[in-house]
C-alpha cells in the first residue's frame, strides 16, 4: 500500500522521543504532562503519536475529552489539543481531571494567548513531571525529514536551503518539502522508482506560491494590528521597537502583545525574525494597498529618526511601489545607494527628482558611477546648459569624466576646467599631461587651488598629479609611492567616487612601466577589493589585471580574466577597448596563435581609431605595433606611433614611459625585418640605461636579441639577459630570447643550455625529463595519453611536437612554442611516423588520437585539449 502523507515518521529531538519511548514501553502508567509549542512545531503531531500508540496498546482515547464524563471510563487516554483556545469553564473542568489523577491526561498548548484558566491548567500538568516543549529543526533534522519524504539521499546543500528558508519550523519544511518532491514520489503511486534515485538538486530554491497560499488562514486568524506588525517587520531590516511602536501608535512596551500573538502564531521566530519563506507569504498575501501604506509610513518616521532608508526602499521597489515612493525617502535612499548600488541610486533620484526635489546632479554621477555614460552624458548637458544651476560645476566634471572614457581627453580637459572645482583642476592637468601639454601639471603642483573643502577626493586628484609629474622626471619608485598613497586615500569612498582615471590603475601603468609588477598587482587588487571609482572603472582595473597576467606569461588565466571582463550586455568604452584588444593580439602572440592574431588585428584596427594617442594607452600601442608587424601591416600603424613619439617628445621623452615602447617596437621591427630600425630602438634603449632597472635590463636585452639574430651568440650574455627579463616580469620574452639564442648557435653545449633555460623560465624546471610543462601550455590530459606505454618509443621531444601536432599548430607555430625550427619539428614528426610504423601523416594522426582515447577512457582528442584561439 503507498504511503499517505500522516505516515511519514516524525523526526523528534532526544526529549520528545524519550517521551514517547517511556509511553510506549508502559502506556497503563499514568500520564499528566503538558505539550507545549507554537504553532506548526508538532503539537498536533505529537498527539496523534500518542494516540496511535495508545490505541494499539488497547487503551481507549475517546474522540473528544468532554466524552469522558459521558462515558466515566477511568482507564482511556485523554488528549487535548489547542487548549489555549479553549473557554474559562473548559480550562476549569480540565484543570480538575488533572488534578483527580482519574485518567491518563496530555493537553496541548501555545504560550498565547495565556488565560488565568491556562495558567492554572499548567501548574497542575507541571507536577506531573517536565512538560514537552517542542522546538523548531535543527537543520539535521531538517536533512532528516526531507531524506524521509523523499525516501533517497538528498543532494548536497538542498537541506540546507530549505532550513535557511524555513527557519526549521516543522510545519514549514513539510509543506515546502510537499511542494517540491516529485510527482513519481508522492503518496498515491504504486509505479514509485527505487529509493537510491536522487531527490532533485536545488542551487536555489523557488518557493511555489502554492506554498505560500497555505499561510493565509494563519495571517487571516491574526487582529489587523499583528498583521501590520509582521508586514512592517518584512519589509526586510530589522527595525527598532520604538519604529514599531510609533508605527502602531504604542509605546515600545506595550508592543509584547502583538509580538507575543506573532510568535504563538510560529511566523516570528525566537529571535524576533521573520524565516524568509514567512517574509515572502507576508508580502505576497497582504493587499498591495495595505502594503504601499505601511512601507512608506515605516519609511518616512525612518527618515524623521535619522536611520537607513535604503533597505525599506528596496523592499518597496521590489514590491512595485517604487513611483509611489516619498521624494524625501527616496532622495535619502538615493544617497545611501550611491556607494552600494549605483544604479538603484540613479533610479531613486529619478523618483525623487520627478517630485521637485534638487538631485539632477547627483542623479547624473549616480549614472555615470553605474557605467550608463549615455544617461550620464544627457543628464550633465543639461545641467551646464542652465544658467541658474548651482550644480552646473558637478555637472561638468560628470560630463568630464565620461568624456575621458569614451575617447575624448581634450574635450574632458576643457570640461574640467571650466568645473573648476580643486579635483577637476587636478584632473584636468592630468589630462593635458597625458596629450603631452605638461604646463597644467607644473601650475597646479606649484600653487594648488585653495578654493573649495580639501576633500579627500581633492587631495587624491592633486597626489596623482604629482605621482604623474614624477614619472616624467623623478624615479619610479616615488612615483609609485605617491600613486599608492592616492589610491588608500579614496578606498574608504569605494563605489561613490567618480574618477576619470583611478590611481590604482595608473600606478598599475607605471609598474608595467618599471618592472615593478608585485607593486601593480597589489594596487589592483586593493582597488577592486574596495570597488573604487564603482562599474566605471572595474573593467579597467581588470584589463590590467590580465596584462600583469599576460606580461608574466601566465596565458591561460589572462585569457580567462578578459573573457570576463569582455562577455557581457554592455559594450566596453573606447579606452577599455583598446586595452582588450591588445591583449587579444597579445595571448594569440604568445600562445602562436596565428588565426586568432588575423582575427584580434581587425579588431584592434577599429579601436585604435576610436581612441586617441595618449602617454596611458602606450603599452596597447606597443602591442599593437608588434601584431601589426607579424602580419605585415606596420605601415598602417606608422601614423599612430609617429603620434606616440611626438607626444613622448613634448614630455621630454621621459624614459619611464619611452622605454616599454622602444622595447615593443623593437620587436617589430624585427619581425618586419627592418634590421636599421632595430638598431635605432637598440640606441634608444641603451641611452635609457640606469634609469631604471628596467630600462638597464631591456637595454641589455635589447643587445643581445639582435646579436643573436646576426648569428652572434654569446650564452653566457644571453642567459644573462633571460634571466633579467624574466626577474623585472618579461617571462615569456626572457624565455624566448634564451629559445631564439639556442636554435641559432652551432655549440651543441650552448644550445643545451639555453634550452634548459628557456624552458626554465617558461616555468619548467630545467634538464626535466617529463611530467611538468611549460607554464601556459596546459593541456596535461593528452600529454599523459601520449606518454603512455603503447608509444614508449617515443622521445620526450617528440611527444611535445605530437601535443602540438594534435592540437592543430603549424609546424612553425610548434617551433615557437618549443624553441626549435621549423625544419626540426617536420623531422620530429617523421621519425614519430617511423617508430609508430606509420604509412603516412593521416594514418600518425590517427594513431596518437587513438592513443590518446584508449588513455582517457573513450574521449576524442578533441575533448581533452581544445584548439588555442584568441577570442
Amino acid at each position: 500500500m503507498p504511503r499517505t502523507e500522516t505516515e511519514i515518521p516524525l523526526v523528534l529531538d532526544e526529549q520528545t522521543s524519550a517521551f514517547l519511548s517511556r509511553v510506549d514501553a508502559d502506556p497503563q502508567a499514568p500520564l499528566r504532562t503538558a505539550i507545549q509549542a507554537v504553532g506548526g512545531h508538532g503539537k498536533t503531531a505529537v498527539l496523534a503519536r500518542l494516540r496511535r500508540g495508545y490505541q494499539q496498546a488497547g487503551v481507549p482515547v475517546p474522540g473528544s475529552w468532554r466524552e469522558l464524563a459521558d462515558s466515566g471510563d477511568p482507564d482511556c487516554a485523554v488528549l487535548v489539543d489547542d487548549a489555549h483556545l479553549l473557554d474559562a469553564a473548559a480550562l476549569a473542568e480540565l484543570r480538575r481531571l488533572a488534578e483527580s489523577g482519574r485518567t491518563r491526561l496530555a493537553v496541548a498548548f501555545r504560550p498565547w494567548p495565556r488565560p488565568a484558566g491556562l495558567a492554572e491548567l499548567a501548574e497542575v500538568l507541571h507536577r506531573g513531571g517536565p512538560p514537552v516543549v517542542l522546538g523548531p529543526f535543527t537543520e539535521q533534522r531538517t536533512a532528516a525529514y526531507l531524506g524521509t519524504a523523499y525516501g533517497s539521499a538528498l543532494p548536497p546543500g538542498v537541506a540546507r536551503l530549505v532550513h535557511e528558508q524555513t527557519g526549521g519550523v516543522p510545519r514549514f519544511v513539510e509543506w515546502l518539502a510537499r511542494a517540491l518532491r516529485p510527482a513519481d514520489r508522492r503518496p498515491g503511486r504504486t509505479d514509485r522508482p527505487p529509493t537510491d534515485r536522487p531527490a532533485p538538486a536545488a542551487p536555489t530554491l523557488e518557493i511555489p506560491r502554492s506554498v505560500l497560499l497555505q499561510f493565509a488562514p494563519e495571517l487571516e486568524s491574526l487582529e489587523i494590528e499583528v498583521r501590520r506588525l509582521l508586514l512592517a517587520m518584512a519589509a526586510g531590516p530589522a527595525l527598532p521597537t520604538d519604529l514599531l511602536g510609533a508605527l502602531l501608535n504604542r509605546h515600545p512596551e506595550e508592543l509584547d502583545e502583538p509580538l507575543a500573538a506573532a510568535r504563538a502564531a510560529g511566523l516570528l521566530g525566537p529571535d524576533d525574525r521573520l524565516a524568509p519563506i514567512v517574509r515572502r507569504a507576508i508580502a505576497a498575501l497582504s493587499p498591495a494597498s495595505q502594503r504601499a501604506a505601511v512601507w512608506q509610513r515605516l519609511a518616512e518616521l525612518q527618515l524623521q529618526r535619522g536611520g537607513r532608508v535604503l533597505p525599506l526602499v528596496r523592499s518597496m521597489l521590489d514590491g512595485g511601489f517604487g513611483a509611489s515612493c516619498p521624494a524625501g525617502v527616496a532622495e535619502a535612499a538615493g544617497d545611501e545607494a550611491l556607494g552600494e548600488d549605483p544604479a538603484l541610486a540613479a533610479r531613486l533620484f529619478a523618483v525623487a527628482g520627478a517630485a521637485g526635489r534638487p538631485v539632477a546632479a547627483r542623479r547624473a554621477m549616480a549614472a555615470a558611477l553605474s557605467a550608463d555614460l549615455d544617461s550620464a552624458l544627457r543628464l550633465a548637458d543639461r545641467l551646464i546648459a542652465t544658467p541658474d544651476s548651482p550644480d552646473r560645476a558637478d555637472g561638468a566634471a560628470v560630463a568630464a569624466t565620461a568624456l575621458v572614457h569614451r575617447g575624448h581627453p581634450d574635450r574632458a580637459v576643457e570640461l574640467y576646467r571650466w568645473s573648476g572645482t580643486p579635483s577637476s583642476v587636478a584632473f584636468a592637468a592630468l589630462g593635458a599631461a597625458g596629450a603631452g601639454r605638461v604646463d597644467q601639471l607644473d601650475r597646479i603642483l606649484a600653487d594648488p587651488p585653495a578654493d573649495g573643502p580639501p576633500t579627500m577626493l581633492a587631495s587624491a586628484a592633486l597626489l596623482m598629479a604629482r605621482g604623474l609629474k614624477e614619472t616624467l622626471a623623478g624615479p619610479p619608485t616615488a612615483a609609485l609611492s605617491t600613486l599608492v598613497q592616492a589610491s588608500a586615500l579614496l578606498e574608504p569612498a569605494g563605489r561613490s567616487v567618480l574618477l576619470p582615471e583611478t590611481p590604482a590603475a595608473l600606478a598599475a601603468l607605471v609598474a608595467l612601466h618599471s618592472g615593478e609588477l608585485d607593486i601593480g598587482e597589489r594596487a589592483l587588487d586593493r582597488a577592486t577589493a574596495a570597488g573604487l571609482g564603482g562599474a566605471l572603472t572595474a573593467r579597467r582595473h581588470r584589463l590590467l589585471q590580465s596584462w600583469l597576467l599576460m606580461v608574466r606569461g601566465r596565458t591561460g588565466e589572462a585569457a580567462a580574466h578578459l573573457a570576463a571582463v569582455t562577455t557581457g550586455p554592455v559594450p566596453l568604452e573606447s579606452r577599455d577597448l583598446v586595452f582588450a584588444a591588445a591583449l587579444d593580439l597579445g595571448i594569440a602572440r604568445r600562445n602562436s596563435d596565428l588565426p586568432g592574431l588575423q582575427r584580434g588585428w581587425e579588431r584592434a584596427r577599429e579601436a585604435v581609431v576610436r581612441h586617441p594617442v595618449d602617454l596611458f594607452t602606450l603599452l596597447p600601442l606597443g602591442e599593437f605595433a608588434i601584431a601589426a608587424a607579424r602580419l605585415g601591416e606596420l605601415d598602417r600603424l606608422a601614423p599612430y606611433l609617429g603620434e606616440a613619439r611626438n607626444l613622448l617628445a613634448r614630455l621630454g621623452d621621459p624614459a619611464l614611459w619611452t622605454t616599454p615602447l622602444h622595447w615593443s617596437c623593437l620587436h617589430a621591427a624585427i619581425l618586419a625585418d627592418r634590421p636599421a630600425v632595430a638598431d635605432e630602438h637598440v640606441a634608444a634603449l641603451a641611452a635609457a640605461t640606469g634609469h631604471t632597472r628596467y630600462a638597464s635590463v631591456v637595454a641589455a636585452a635589447g643587445q643581445s636579441w639582435v646579436e643573436v639574430l646576426r648569428g652572434t651568440v654569446d650564452p653566457v650574455r644571453v642567459e644573462a639577459a633571460a634571466r633579467s627579463l624574466h626577474g623585472i616580469g618579461l617571462c615569456w620574452d626572457g624565455a624566448r630570447l634564451a629559445g631564439q639564442a639556442a636554435i641559432r648557435t652551432s655549440d651543441r653545449k650552448a644550445m643545451t643550455t639555453l634550452l634548459d633555460c628557456a624552458r626554465m623560465l617558461q616555468g619548467r624546471p630545467a634538464g626535466a625529463k617529463g611530467g611538468t610543462r611549460p607554464a601556459g601550455t596546459g593541456n596535461t590530459p593528452v600529454a599523459d595519453a601520449i606518454a603512455a606505454p603503447a608509444e614508449d618509443r617515443l622521445s620526450e621531444r617528440e611527444r611535445e611536437v605530437a601535443e602540438l601536432v594534435l592540437s592543430g599548430l603549424t609546424y612553425k607555430q610548434i617551433g615557437d612554442r618549443l624553441f626549435i625550427s621549423a625544419k626540426t619539428v617536420e623531422h620530429h614528426v617523421a621519425r614519430m611516423r617511423q617508430r609508430l610504423n606509420c604509412a603516412n601523416r593521416s594514418e600518425l594522426l590517427a594513431r596518437l588520437r587513438a592513443i590518446v582515447e584508449e588513455r582517457s577512457g573513450g574521449r576524442p582528442a578533441g575533448s581533452a585539449w581544445p584548439q588555442r584561439t584568441a577570442r
